[in-house]
């Protein structure tokens, strides 16, 4: 018998969810229901989900904020926002943080079934490839936010991972700290230029094994990894 599909569910709304939690056990999914997105970012490990429905109206963390956290060390888990509002901003917010799918409420629950079912038999038949980075003396999984030096492994965050593919795809090629910003946090304000160096700052300590590599700041022109 196949292990049933985990799905992690977070909507403040208790009666319409605990239906939409029931309708979804009775098709053979195992959910696991919290009431707010506080709750759900810290179910998350525990679960191990397949796939997370987040309401973005929710006290505490809302959906947009939770589905951001998650991300950060999960980028391969499939997220799908739940919201009664339907404009153009929030479709895009929830896409530029990387969910999967955006339901208008109210919705059929036949019809989130039916986006479910496509999502994961369209994974099933996909198989991930490897995506190996090598530099100096360093290799670099991207599939598994992995670095080895030697024998020596450490393991990087998703976001961290996503810089780092940046500057692996183009070796001994300055790369402007803009397109870093754009391509990974969405825009280059000023909040997210700072989280930008303290990436920068921790993927350096993760390549300190290889003194053949390593990543250089140039004035005016962004960041370097030294092939």
């Amino acid at each position: 018998m196949a292990t049933p599909l985990k799905i992690l569910f977070a909507d403040d709304d208790l009666k319409y969810s605990l239906l939409l939690k029931r309708f979804l056990e009775k098709e053979g999914y195992d959910v696991t229901y919290t009431g707010n997105g506080t709750m759900a970012l810290e179910q998350f490990p525990a679960v191990k989900p397949d796939l997370v429905l987040l309401d973005i109206n929710m006290p505490g963390l809302n959906g947009f904020e939770v589905a951001e956290k998650i991300r950060e060390t999960d980028r391969h888990v499939l997220i799908f926002f739940l919201s009664d509002r339907s404009d153009k901003t929030d479709r895009l917010k929830g896409f530029s943080l990387k969910g999967n799918d955006y339901l208008a409420k109210p919705f059929y629950p036949e019809e989130l079934l039916a986006r479910i079912r496509e999502r994961f038999e369209a994974n099933a038949e996909v198989e991930v490839a490897e995506e190996i980075y090598r530099f100096g003396n360093t290799a670099f999984d991207y599939s598994t936010n992995e670095i080895r030096t030697g024998n020596s492994k450490t393991l990087i965050t998703s976001r961290q991972a996503e810089i780092l593919r940046i500057l692996a795809r183009n070796p001994d090629v300055a790369i402007d700290r803009e397109i870093i910003l754009s391509a990974v946090w969405g825009n280059a304000s000023y909040a997210n230029s700072l989280a930008l160096n303290v990436q920068i700052t921790y993927l350096r300590k993760a390549l300190h094994n290889d003194p053949s590599t390593g990543i250089v700041s140039l004035t005016k022109k962004g960041y370097m990894l030294k092939g």
